[in-house]
């Protein structure tokens, strides 16, 4: 790859993670690439609230991240940019480590607060994710949503993608996913009640995600972190039998001299 080419990469994952390009026109051609783009478009649901008196507009924008909108993403930059099948895989791992796709359900929250501003701390405790009869709180999220909102915010909300007793896959099998913000943290929107934001999976295909050199190398990622805790345990494990094998030795020598005796 050479070092223009190593820019355009950098510069468009940069532009994509830090400023969220497809959140508004203003933010450049990677954004108009993304709204554009009919299998990223189907993914985004956008609202518009205004309370009676006028003091305040609030316009949002939510996204899933699933897997069909992510390739469509990807294969936008790689067009834009040009690149050559390991540019875009390279790519294409920078960005699923980045937003931790393999461990989470991702989407983005776009603001625009017009007149007076919006309260939202703390953030995790007014958005909720739906899966069949079950509620989950965030795992993370821009913790600059618990700041006064005014103007335009955006950022990442992570949901636990495994049931974390069983580790089950918390998607598969369901039909529709539904995220809930609470209408409260805004006069404008508590007018309507909550916002639900629905969106039907069922035609989404999450394994276009582990395909490829990319998906092997988080596969790999995965791997050596479970070596690393398997050596840990065996370090640990390892210094208990040290314990126990010099605690029978010296058990084993005081037997010895006593019989000696």
């Amino acid at each position: 790859m050479n070092l223009n080419r190593k820019f355009l990469c950098g510069l468009a994952l940069l532009f994509l993670l830090a400023a969220q390009a497809f959140a508004a026109e203003s933010q450049g051609g990677a954004a108009r690439t993304a709204k554009d783009t009919p299998a990223m478009r189907k993914w985004v649901h956008e609202n518009h609230f205004a309370d009676r008196d006028g003091d305040q507009r609030v316009d949002l924008k939510a996204t899933y991240y699933a897997a069909e909108y992510v390739e469509a993403l990807v294969n936008a930059e790689a067009e834009k940019n040009m690149w050559t099948a390991d540019e875009l895989e390279n790519y294409k791992y920078t960005l699923f480590k980045t937003l931790n796709l393999n461990e989470s359900i991702a989407f983005h929250i776009d603001f625009n607060v017009i007149g007076v501003p919006m309260y939202a701390q703390p953030f995790d405790r007014h958005i909720t994710l739906l899966i069949g009869k079950k509620k989950y709180t965030p795992s993370d999220y821009d913790h600059r949503f618990n700041f006064k909102i005014s103007g335009q915010r955006d950022g990442m909300v992570y949901f636990p993608r495994y049931d974390p007793q069983t580790g089950a896959d918390l998607l598969k099998g369901v039909k529709q996913i539904r995220l809930i913000l609470d209408g409260a943290i805004s006069h404008a929107i508590s007018r309507t009640g909550d916002v639900t934001w629905i969106w039907d999976i069922t035609k989404d295909k999450p394994e276009r995600l582990n395909s490829g050199k990319a998906a092997n190398r988080l596969e790999i990622d995965r791997l050596l972190k479970r070596v690393d805790k398997v050596n840990k345990d065996k370090q640990e494990l390892q210094s208990k039998l040290d314990a126990l094998n010099k605690e029978l030795s010296e058990v084993n020598a005081r037997i010895n001299q006593l019989q000696a005796q």
